[in-house]
């Protein structure tokens, strides 16, 4: 049993410097259309995995698809520090190093960034999917995509109470290059989802391919090199833009004495209350034990989205074999732990409670300028901070 459990991470160190020339297809989402969409998908496996070598290379050789994109001249991640990141684990006689995605992230995210390499099925919370092109922790909205430097301060920090560790000890280079290649790895593994449902949805893939003017196709020369075009540029786009989507965190006060402890009060009583009704799915004061049968985004998409039920093993066994990890229900985090994933100062508190956590059943309060019944006032928000932030003091004797 031992051996059984070790094999994986064996296998995964021996692939450090390997050659692998293509990166998988991503089956479980091939298979999730095929469910949800009722047709087979053999043909829009084999024509985006080419259209997708086509544009962004293979792990080894990784490539940008500047050719298609709308404005080539604003550049998402550097060629550079991409081929850096990529490819088997070396040095170069400068002292150059070589496959640091490969050495460091592989293990747990794997090669594809699928979230699913050899150590995640003994991790809770499972490592992330890049391919989804979806966050948690980050300082733009719900829906927008994470800054260069909200994944920098993730990978340079890691992620308290995970299994993500932090690389503040890797080189600026090392750790610059690691976060082109993760935008690289979500970018493309966005595309590859995006491509796939366009093929059925707009191009007519199903039973019989397309005829050719409706085939998937890396260049513009009919038009389903025209639906490519379109969705590579949505997708970089969406993360060229990401600091658009930044949230301000404005009106903060550090307090102290009685003016303190009465906005704790009041935090607590909005923590409890029907507004924002932390407790129903947090614990009175935080404490946890609430339970829940709901799971994150990740794996509701490919399970009770497409109606299937996460505990039926022979229901499920098809997109385990393809590579999908068990769905496992979520505990909302007990507060007064200390352990806040994705951090404890003030600014990251105030976007999770008016953002809510992408990509999780963590809602947003609804922001309002006067008390109303429906939402929260800004200075609301910041009681409700306040006392999130000081649940982590009951458990040490310190009173509020």
């Amino acid at each position: 049993m031992r051996l059984v459990l070790i094999l994986p991470f064996l296998l995964a160190l021996a692939g450090c410097d390997s050659q692998i020339e293509r990166f998988e297809t991503n089956e479980v989402y091939a298979l999730t259309l095929a469910r949800s969409r009722s047709v087979e998908v053999d043909a829009i496996r084999a024509d985006v995995a080419d259209t997708l070598d086509m544009l962004f290379g293979s792990p080894d050789e990784p490539r940008w698809p500047e050719s298609i994109l709308d404005q080539p001249n604003r550049p998402l991640v550097d060629s550079q520090r991409l081929s850096r990141a990529a490819g088997p684990v070396s040095s170069e006689k400068d002292g150059t190093h070589r496959g640091s995605f490969r050495e460091h992230c592989v293990i747990c995210h794997a090669l594809a960034g699928s979230g699913a390499g050899p150590a995640s099925s003994f991790q809770d919370p499972y490592p992330r999917d890049f391919r989804h092109g979806v966050f948690k922790w980050k300082s733009t909205e719900r829906s927008a995509k994470p800054t260069r430097d909200d994944l920098h301060r993730v990978i340079d920090q890691g992620i308290p109470g995970t299994a993500m560790p932090a690389f503040a000890r890797l080189s600026a280079e090392d750790l610059e290059a690691i976060v082109d290649y993760l935008i690289y790895l979500a970018v493309r593994g966005e595309v590859e989802r995006r491509l796939m449902a366009a093929a059925i949805d707009q191009l007519g893939y199903a039973e019989t391919l397309p005829s050719d003017e409706l085939r998937l196709s890396g260049d513009r020369s009919n038009e389903g090199g025209e639906v490519v075009r379109e969705v590579v540029n949505k997708v970089v786009e969406s993360w060229r833009n990401a600091r658009e989507g930044t949230v301000a965190a404005p009106g903060w006060e550090e307090l102290r004495g009685p003016a303190y402890s009465v906005s704790v009060g009041r935090g607590q009583e909005i923590f409890h209350g029907p507004i924002a009704n932390c407790v129903g799915c947090h614990g009175k004061n935080g404490r946890g034990g609430v339970a829940t049968l709901d799971y994150d985004d990740w794996t509701k998409e490919y399970s009770t989205r497409v109606g299937l039920t996460p505990s039926d093993r022979d229901a499920m066994r098809p997109l385990r074999e393809a590579g999908a990890l068990t769905p496992r229900p979520l505990n909302p985090r007990k507060l007064h732990d200390a352990v806040l994933r994705g951090g404890s100062d003030a600014e990251s508190l105030y976007r999770r409670i008016t953002q809510g956590i992408a990509g999780t059943p963590m809602p947003a309060v609804t922001l309002v300028e006067k008390e109303d019944g429906r939402g929260l006032t800004q200075d609301q928000v910041w009681d409700l901070v306040r006392y999130v932030q000081s649940l982590a003091k009951l458990d040490q004797g310190e009173s509020h």
